[in-house]
């Protein structure tokens, strides 16, 4: 049974200091911080309410990349509260989802106090880790939402590390990844041409004001084997409250022009954020 609404709950974890925090505007709603930086929103009575709009963005990927409804096999590297296995969960029942999250103590936070449905298995593990013992050919789909802080790990920013989700995805699988970065997007830029050297099929999404190296925000890259729903995925992501744009093709190409991708031996974390950029309030 979740927690009945109230005062934050709050424990250390793993990672820092967790915090879950009641939304006074929604009764069934919780926000989840790590160290004062937001990471995951969930509304237990309604888990297709996504209160970010990068998590809308990963779910605009999943609500395309396979008829409506159709169950799908997931792996999730990166847990926080669960909020896109309990969106897809909820949207494509039958599906099995497994996520893999290195934080053991955050889990079991989560577990106790806003306990998901069945159909998803979490694993405790460093996300790389876990990816190595996901079985060949076995996912429809691999979203990594990964920070520790409010960065990316390096160790999941390069082409050895993709080389191993394109070999966990199917054929015509699907893989997403949520990063941050601003101006110059140095880091997007690289990881673009990451994803587009092991995946024939790359996209990107951010809002135009990321894109033009304006401000700091989320960018949620995309790649596959197969050509990608792009059509849609712009329709949906253009009318959202606040629109975010699809970068591909020769526009992708003009955006990392000569970056190389990243490899092993080079791979540094995500830049750090703005001071507040991920604060709550």
């Amino acid at each position: 049974m979740s927690r009945q609404k109230g005062r934050p709950v709050e424990r250390q974890v793993a990672l820092g200091t967790a915090k879950l925090w009641p939304d006074l505007d929604r009764e069934h709603g919780w926000m989840l911080t790590l160290d004062g930086t937001t990471q995951s929103y969930v509304d237990l009575a309604d888990p297709t309410y996504l209160e970010f709009e990068y998590i809308q963005r990963i779910a605009h990927l999943v609500d395309t990349v396979a008829p409506a409804g159709q169950p799908l096999e997931a792996l999730h590297l990166g847990g926080g509260a669960l909020t896109i296995p309990r969106y897809l969960a909820a949207t494509r029942p039958g599906s099995h989802q497994r996520v893999v999250e290195v934080d053991g103590p955050l889990i079991r936070l989560i577990a106790e106090q806003l306990p998901w449905p069945d159909g998803i298995d979490v694993d405790i593990a460093d996300a790389r880790e876990g990816l190595q013992q996901a079985p060949a050919a076995g996912a429809d789909l691999v979203v990594a939402d990964v920070f520790h802080g409010s960065r990316t790990p390096a160790h999941l920013t390069s082409v050895e590390f993709l080389q191993q989700v394109r070999a966990a995805l199917r054929p015509g699988g699907a893989y997403a990844a949520n990063i941050a970065d601003g101006p110059p997007l140095a880091f997007a830029r690289a990881q673009a041409a990451t994803v587009r050297a092991v995946f024939p099929y790359a996209c990107l999404a951010a809002e135009p004001s990321v894109l033009r190296g304006r401000r700091y925000g989320n960018i949620l890259l995309i790649g596959s084997d197969r050509p990608l729903p792009v059509e849609e995925l712009g329709r949906r992501l253009a009318g959202d409250t606040f629109p975010a744009r699809l970068c591909e093709g020769a526009e992708l190409a003009g955006l990392v022009g000569r970056t190389p991708p990243v490899r092993d031996a080079e791979a540094q974390d995500s830049p750090p954020p703005p001071e507040g950029a991920f604060g709550l309030g």
